[in-house]
Parts: C-alpha cells; sequence; structure tokens
C-alpha cells in the first residue's frame, strides 16, 4: 500500500479512477485531472480529509495538463483518460485516436519535460489489441488489430499506440512506465456502457435486457475491486517497470447469453431475455492468461462472477 504519496490521476473522475483515489485519499495526496464527461465521483465517498484536488482539464490541453503537473509534482502518474465505450467509439473514430494518442504523448512528453520525481507510471491499455479472438493470451501475443475503416478498432489501435508510446520513453528516456490491460472490467459505480451494469439495471427494473448478436460471444468479467488491486501493484512493485500485463479474472468465464441468464437468476429478476442484430464488429472470445501478473506481482482476482453481480445491483438499488 502507497503512503505519503502524491498520485495524479488523469481520468480519475471515470470509474476505475475515481474508486483509485478514494482508496488511497486517506493516506496519500490525490490530484485528479478530467473534463468530467463522465463522472462518477459523484457517487463515491466524499472527500472528509480533503486530501483530493481536482482540476477540471482535458488531456489535449497541453498547458493546463503541464501546469496542473507543475504544481503538484507527482510521485505517481495513472493515466486512465481516454475515449472509451463502443457507442463513443463508433461515434467518433477520429475523436477517438486524437485523444487516446494525443494525450498519452502530451502526457510522458510533459513528465519528461518537467523531470518529475515520478516513481511509476501506469498506462491503460485495453484487451482489444488481441482482436476479436483472444484465449489464454499472454502479454507477449501478437496484437490482431481488425479491418482498417473499421470504426470499432480505432479504440484498440489508439492504445496499442500508447503502449509502445509507454514503452518507448521508458527505454529510451527511463520514464518509469508500467502498461496495464484490463479484461472487462464491471462493479458498483461504472459509468458509461459497460454491458453487465446494464443487464443489472435492466433486471433490477424487470426490463426487458437485450444482446447484440446471437448471445455465444464469450468473455472473462474482472470485478473493479480485483480491477483496483492489480492497479496498485502495478504502482508498487519495482517488477512492474517497463513491463505489460493482462489484469483480469479467467475464472469469471462465460456467454453473453450466459452472463444474462446468470444476471436474471441471481437477482430473482422477471426480465425477458431478447436478441437484436449485430450491427458491428464484436469480440468473439476474450479471455486473458494472467499469469505473468501472479508471478510478477502476486495478483489474482478473488470475486467470483455471481457475488460481483449481487455487489454491484446492491449498488444500483442503493442509487436508484
Amino acid at each position: 500500500m502507497l503512503n505519503n504519496k502524491r498520485i495524479f490521476i488523469t481520468g480519475g473522475a471515470g470509474f476505475v479512477g475515481s474508486l483509485l483515489a478514494q482508496t488511497l485519499s486517506k493516506d496519500n495526496q490525490i490530484c485528479i485531472y478530467d473534463n468530467f464527461l463522465r463522472d462518477a465521483l459523484k457517487f463515491r465517498d466524499k472527500n472528509e480529509n480533503g486530501n483530493i484536488t481536482i482540476i477540471k482539464g482535458d488531456i489535449l490541453d497541453s498547458d493546463s495538463l503541464k501546469k496542473a503537473m507543475a504544481e503538484f509534482s507527482p510521485t505517481h502518474v495513472v493515466h486512465c483518460a481516454a475515449i472509451a465505450g463502443i457507442d463513443s467509439v463508433i461515434k467518433s473514430p477520429t475523436n477517438t485516436l486524437r485523444v487516446n494518442i494525443l494525450g498519452t504523448a502530451n502526457l510522458l512528453n510533459i513528465i519528461k519535460e518537467l523531470s518529475l520525481p515520478c516513481e511509476r507510471v501506469v498506462l491503460f491499455s485495453t484487451s482489444e489489441i488481441f482482436g476479436s479472438q483472444a484465449f489464454q493470451s499472454t502479454e507477449s501475443h501478437s496484437a490482431v488489430i481488425g479491418a482498417v475503416g473499421e470504426a470499432r478498432w480505432t479504440y484498440a489501435v489508439s492504445k496499442l499506440a500508447d503502449e509502445h508510446l509507454g514503452l518507448a520513453y521508458f527505454k529510451e528516456f527511463g520514464t518509469p512506465c508500467t502498461v496495464l490491460r484490463p479484461f472487462n472490467v464491471y462493479g458498483p459505480g461504472q459509468v458509461g456502457e459497460g454491458a453487465l451494469s446494464i443487464f443489472i439495471q435492466k433486471a433490477i427494473k424487470n426490463e426487458d435486457i437485450f444482446i447484440h448478436g446471437d448471445g455465444t460471444q464469450i468473455r472473462a468479467w474482472c470485478y473493479v475491486d480485483d480491477m483496483v488491486d492489480g492497479l496498485m501493484r502495478c504502482m508498487t512493485n519495482p517488477k512492474a517497470i517497463g513491463e505489460t500485463f493482462n489484469i483480469g479474472n479467467a475464472r469469471a468465464v462465460t456467454t453473453i447469453y450466459g452472463l444474462a441468464n446468470a444476471v436474471c437468476k441471481n437477482l430473482n429478476s422477471k426480465s425477458i431475455i431478447k436478441f437484436s442484430g449485430k450491427e458491428m464488429a464484436d469480440i468473439e472470445l476474450r479471455v486473458p492468461d494472467v499469469s505473468k501478473a501472479k508471478s510478477f506481482l502476486d495478483f489474482e482476482a478473488t470475486v467470483d462472477l455471481d457475488e460481483g453481480i449481487l455487489e454491484t445491483a446492491k449498488y444500483y438499488r442503493s442509487i436508484n
């Protein structure tokens, strides 16, 4: 666990960033830098100890970002800021590429220019860099991006570029970068377009649950507390520097149809599962190999899918 550190979180008002800020704020100074297009902070515990500084700013605004980082002088940087969510990506693939690639380049360049005393820089990538078919994919497996011109893959391309940027800055300039690849994170406080959070909210209200395609797509689902645990290990373990890690739960695997059924069963829901046409490229199979995270970081996800569904439902019932 970190103590008496200064942690700068881009996209810190988002789903994972806001939980990380809440978790670490008791013993550390936190600076959240975010444009607040999505705001999960409002669902988190209040900043009672006064250790969280919030700056509204855009990751593409180099001057604002540089000023914020210079004044805060972080020991740790966690870069969560990005365009994410399939609907947002499809709506504007050009903005996805600009924000995700140029934003990361801005951040890394500012850290280098200011010679910040960073002990660790953690960059969020994505499991989507493995393409539409990924079974027990290791960190060393080749990235497989879909057809050029298919908007779905602009997110994966941008995140793959971010990985290369981070590791290049480490090798060329010694920037202590670590790359984290999340696999299907869900849980309390999720904002945006997560399938499991949508299923749970529909099930609570006994509303119809819609599945894109035939529901045979396979995913491994990682509860957000496990994700933050893996993230903090990336922030603290010296073996993590210059490395890439899959962070997910390889045991919580099910089809999308099986997931919808599990939600309805666990919540005693009367929702009816329905199918709609698949209008875009999709991930057919995505299950990680997490043995590297176990070996390097002693990380292993502990929350099973049924438990995670119940905890997430408890959260959504509490805010509605």
